[in-house]
């Protein structure tokens, strides 16, 4: 039976190239967008896709968007929460709604979307969650505080719900990438850019390919014996 995937923020540079990489390796894919429709549809129509528009801070929203998923998927095997945003903006800067935003764009969209899905994976007892984080949660970096501090919390949210969800035979890990040459690596000053190539070991900042390659290993059964982990892919910081 093929296995099935549903890719939150998939119409971003890293979410689309995860989208192509489980539809490579035989998933069947739903993915979520909120702005790009254009990018969208043409990942849909490439991959033979399910694109579902929704803003996954809104729990209506969350419950339609499953619901929409499963009627395509029959159930969803392995949630990819990729789905994330960012500001450029210094500390003193950030209001209170900058700072709302941001952890509810990073935080509340991957609570509320695992929860309405591992209600199924409970019921079969079986299923795989794979967490998008970011080095700027990890790592001494000039990156913004408010993104930085929604990124440390992917974290502590794979941690906790592998070891409730381990009873169910469900696995929960994280994958942490460095800069990418794309998405929100775009935003990052030259400056900043450049000195994260003179730490990387790799010389080099990663694609969204490299790291989508890693939550394939995540989500298949080569990495049954992976839980709770999260897996740096940064080029070697």
């Amino acid at each position: 039976m093929d296995k099935t995937s549903l890719v939150t923020g998939g119409s971003g540079a890293l979410g689309s190239a995860i989208v192509r990489c489980l539809r490579r390796e035989g998933y069947s894919v739903a993915f979520t967008f909120k702005n790009n429709a254009k990018g969208a549809d043409a990942l849909a129509a490439e991959t033979d896709s399910l694109a579902l528009r929704a803003d996954l801070t809104e729990r209506a929203q969350v419950s339609d968007v499953v619901r929409r998923a499963l009627e395509r998927l029959g159930r969803i095997d392995v949630l990819v929460n990729c789905a994330g945003l960012t500001q450029v903006m210094p500390f003193p800067l950030i209001e209170e709604e900058d700072w709302d935003e941001v952890l509810a764009a990073n935080l509340k969209t991957m609570f509320l979307v695992t929860r309405e899905v591992v209600r199924g994976m409970i019921a079969r007892k079986a299923g795989v969650i794979v967490n998008i984080g970011s080095l700027a949660g990890h790592r001494l970096l000039e990156v913004p505080v408010h993104y930085a501090t929604a990124k440390a919390g992917v974290g502590g949210f794979t941690l906790s719900l592998a070891k409730e969800l381990s009873r169910y035979g469900i696995r929960v890990n994280s994958v942490v990438p460095g800069l990418l040459d794309s998405g929100v690596g775009r935003m990052v000053p030259e400056k900043e850019k450049a000195e994260y190539v003179a730490h990387c070991t790799a010389g080099r900042p990663g694609t969204p390919e490299e790291v989508a390659e890693v939550v394939a290993f995540l989500a298949g059964d080569a990495a049954r014996y992976m839980n709770a982990q999260q897996v740096f892919v940064d080029g070697g910081i």
